[in-house]
């Protein structure tokens, strides 16, 4: 959980976004909360400018920018928490939810397969399938019948 003293979220040893470029946003919730729910403005709205960030290197923003394309709006990704009655743990969740979706738009994506070549084993079991079933196929084709 994102601690209130820190500077920043962080999402990597090696990226930590400050809470300057964070913006929250606060509105009544639909959710559960009793009597209190149509008083307190405990939705969260957290809102990061990708395409502006100072702590990202022009790589990182390109990935991000490709991955998240759907989720970004003028290039702001935006993250919503209404599940809790309290606002402070849907601060906690919508900040979890934007680190997780930025560790994701950061990793890098899988590795490209080296092509190898079949073995000689695999080749003979597939020519040695083919010749079975050629020979399970003969059988059961129809052969003029004699009659006496």
């Amino acid at each position: 959980m994102p601690s209130p003293v820190r500077p920043g979220l962080d999402v990597s040893r090696a990226l930590t976004i400050p809470r300057a470029e964070l913006t929250e946003r606060f509105s009544r919730s639909s959710g559960p909360g009793g009597q209190g729910v149509n008083t307190t403005d405990s939705r969260v709205e957290l809102s990061w400018d990708v395409a502006r960030s100072a702590v990202l290197n022009d790589t990182q923003r390109e990935r991000l920018t490709e991955r998240l394309s759907s989720r970004l709006v003028d290039g702001v990704l935006t993250v919503v928490a209404s599940e809790h009655r309290e606002q402070r743990r849907n601060r906690d969740a919508a900040a979890t939810r934007l680190v997780a979706l930025i560790a994701d738009g950061l990793a890098p994506g899988p590795r490209t397969r080296k092509a190898t070549r079949a073995t000689r084993g695999s080749k003979e079991r597939r020519l040695t399938a083919k010749k079975q079933r050629s020979a399970t196929k003969k059988l059961r084709s129809s052969k003029p019948r004699r009659e006496d």
